[in-house]
């Protein structure tokens, strides 16, 4: 099976994801901004309609383009449940990447924000498959726009009230020190991405993430950040770093990330 998967310029992340086996897939199209292409061959109707929703599901129905193709294939056991694995969301922090899946042979490749996302990254995928497959990580960390935010936030937590999507003094002390450094990212967008904890109903916690992510635009704006610059997005519960099942983890899960866009 050959398949490829195009992420926006527009997104953070810019992936394509390759599978590849004997059969000949359409020629793949351009995407359009905004649009996530998908295109190969699978074996079946059952097969292309899994592997699309698992997409759709990760980044929106409305942005799938679909030029899968059925053709008569030979696929590895359980390869179709192995893809879904793979097609998880740690794929959105890469950019500029592509990740290949030649029968049990997978290969990495892109840019990530630091070396404690691509090894985690790899990681992730090695432990979802098993030890007949291969996994060659060609993760690269990206530019140095991404490492400024990096390093200016410097892993700390930009704090909020309690349940709420106001910033505490601390906050706006750090947010301070950011809009120092967001004014030497000329020419980029850069996204605020909000995270909570797993306590509490998922819903909720998605909202109040997307309340603070836009509680944090709004005050760099009052810093001379212009407000197209920054843009703003909730992820809730569903990306957490550390554990959740003690009072540590579900503090450093409670956070505010900052992307540079490519």
């Amino acid at each position: 099976m050959r398949q490829r998967t195009i992420w926006p310029a527009v997104m953070p992340a810019l992936l394509s994801i390759s599978l590849h086996c004997d059969a000949q897939a359409p020629q793949p199209a351009t995407p359009k901004p905004g649009q996530i292409l998908v295109s190969g061959a699978v074996p079946d109707e059952a097969s292309k309609a899994a592997l699309l929703q698992r997409v759709r599901d990760l980044y929106g129905a409305d942005r799938v383009v679909d030029q899968v193709a059925i053709s008569p294939v030979s696929l590895p056991p359980n390869w179709n449940g192995y893809v879904q694995k793979l097609i998880q969301p740690n794929l959105k922090l890469i950019s500029k990447g592509e990740l290949k899946i030649d029968g049990t042979n997978v290969a990495l490749r892109g840019e990530v924000a630091n070396e404690a996302q691509r090894q985690q990254i790899a990681s992730d995928i090695a432990t979802s498959l098993n030890p007949s497959y291969t996994v060659n990580n060609g993760l690269r960390v990206s530019a140095t726009e991404q490492n400024l935010l990096d390093e200016t936030l410097a892993k700390r937590i930009i704090e909020f009230e309690s349940g709420k999507a106001t910033l505490t003094a601390s906050g706006q002390g750090i947010l301070d020190e950011m809009a120092a450094a967001l004014q030497k990212v000329k020419g980029k967008k850069v996204e605020v991405i909000g995270h909570t904890d797993n306590v509490g109903l998922r819903e909720s916690n998605l909202a109040l993430s997307q309340a603070r992510a836009e509680a944090v635009r709004t005050y760099l704006a009052g810093k001379g950040i212009p407000a197209e610059m920054v843009m703003v997005s909730g992820q809730g519960p569903d990306r957490p770093v550390a554990e959740n099942n003690n009072a540590e983890g579900r503090a450093r899960n409670r956070r505010i990330e900052f992307r540079v866009a490519q």
